[in-house]
């Protein structure tokens, strides 16, 4: 008979299997910042006494308006982090503490967007765009994004969690409904929001499909558009000055993450399922 794996050894293989998996999702992005700074020939080869070179920056920096696309993803993030966290804030609160006909019911429904892939909502999303005339606008690229499932399940639950306690005493000292919201439960999810926050940020500034059809000019695209646009095949393929203009428009995110990379995954943890 077969028997189990040793714990000491099984914990090593999973450690390893793990670095694996890290090495494997990194590499695309150590590939990007050996290439950005050498040339293209030296970037293929992994020529390792190469020289450095930070030319290509200077030819993408210089070959599309690269502050305008920044501003714009950092508006659109912003645009739809906002009206996610009232949004989910408020939808959150009613289907945890206000009672109303139907409310399981509701709140399934909400949950079936889980279910359902953003691109099979672009035509009709399109649709509604065109005819409220947010096409081409910041607005139109992050309005449909802003009623988020999971955004409502997750304040949902962590508002659940706060105790009722608190909940009796703020209204015992005359607190509103709104106001029972904003000084209990809106401070026991401040965990909650940077998580969600953090998630949101960063798969938004990432996002790429519908602002492509739905911008059509330089003013309202966002970094992922204007980066396809620059590396189009029509405008001269350089690997490196490609590779240049990649770890120009991801450096923000990555930065973000690292200043704020203990407090992310601390909310994590903090602000699990209960």
């Amino acid at each position: 008979m077969s028997r189990a794996m040793p714990q000491p050894s099984r914990n090593h293989a999973e450690a390893m299997l793990a670095i694996l998996v890290a090495l494997l999702w990194i590499s695309p992005l150590v590939f990007a910042l050996w290439a950005a700074f050498h040339n293209a020939s030296d970037a293929a080869s992994f020529d390792l006494g190469a020289p450095w070179t930070l030319a290509n920056f200077r030819t993408a920096w210089a070959g599309a308006p690269w502050l305008t696309y920044l501003l714009n993803s950092f508006l659109l993030v912003s645009l739809v982090l906002a009206g996610q966290l009232v949004l989910t804030t408020l939808a959150g609160f009613a289907f945890a503490q206000v009672a109303f006909r139907g409310k399981d019911t509701v709140f399934l429904l909400v949950l079936l967007q889980l279910f359902i892939l953003p691109e099979v909502l672009i035509v009709e999303n399109y649709r509604v765009a065109a005819r409220l005339g947010l096409l081409d606008t910041l607005l139109g690229i992050g309005a449909p994004y802003m009623a988020s499932a999971f955004g409502i399940f997750l304040m949902r639950q962590t508002f659940r969690s706060v105790p009722k306690e608190l909940d009796e005493a703020a209204r015992v000292e005359g607190c509103s409904l709104l106001g029972v919201l904003w000084r209990v439960y809106v401070p026991a999810a401040r965990p909650t929001y940077l998580a969600y926050a953090l998630v949101s940020i960063s798969t938004h500034w990432n996002n790429f499909l519908w602002p492509l059809i739905v911008t059509n000019t330089e003013g309202t695209r966002p970094l992922t558009v204007g980066l396809s646009i620059f590396a189009a095949p029509e405008n001269g393929v350089d690997i490196a000055v490609i590779s240049a203009a990649t770890v120009m428009t991801a450096a923000p995110l990555v930065v973000l993450f690292l200043v704020f990379q203990r407090q992310f995954v601390q909310a994590f943890l903090r602000a699990g399922i209960k």
